[in-house]
């Protein structure tokens, strides 16, 4: 096995805050709440943070390193359909599109929470329709990711969770690197 250095601390403690500060968020506190509404300006300031360090942080954090690629995307679907496996050190290039999903979209539901407390937007309809199908996307998009990265540990013979923890990943002498 090789084992190579990857995600930095801030990286995996975004990560983690971000996973409890959403799920505390959409599936434990009440909507209506001020916990709720505390809880949404810390899901914001993450993902804000995220963004900072993806311009100016360690190598595989910046968001130069994993830049959104249709043919990226195509080459590991294709990967996965003739059971290649090549891995990549940093994100993959389908993990790199549910990033900017997932960061995209947790700036959107912060954004629509935020003017639900506005006197412009209190009580309009569709910016609390909008925030609640933005979370539901979050959750669709939350579950295909955890399913994705089960299916690649398993795929690619690299447990892409406990690199998220200890920051390393542990690559297989017979995988190529991509």
């Amino acid at each position: 096995m090789r084992h190579i250095k990857v995600w930095d601390p801030l990286v995996r403690i975004f990560h983690w805050s971000l996973v409890a500060g959403f799920t505390a968020n959409a599936l434990i506190v009440e909507d209506e709440s001020k916990l709720h509404e505390q809880m949404g300006y810390v899901v914001v300031a993450l993902v804000l943070l995220r963004v900072f360090w993806g311009i100016v942080g360690t190598a595989h954090a910046r968001f130069r390193d994993f830049p959104p690629s249709i043919s990226g995307s195509m080459a590991q679907l294709s990967d996965m359909a003739t059971g290649r496996r090549r891995v990549h050190v940093g994100h993959t290039p389908l993990g790199a599109l549910m990033i900017y999903n997932l960061l995209v979209t947790m700036l959107a539901i912060g954004a629509t929470g935020y003017m639900m407390t506005t006197n412009a937007f209190w009580g309009v309809d569709w910016v609390e329709e909008l925030h609640e199908v933005l979370v539901g996307w979050a959750e669709l998009s939350v579950v295909l990711h955890i399913a994705a990265v089960v299916y690649e540990s398993v795929r690619t013979g690299v447990n892409l969770p406990r690199s998220m923890v200890t920051g390393a990943k542990s690559i297989p002498e017979d995988v190529r690197l991509s």
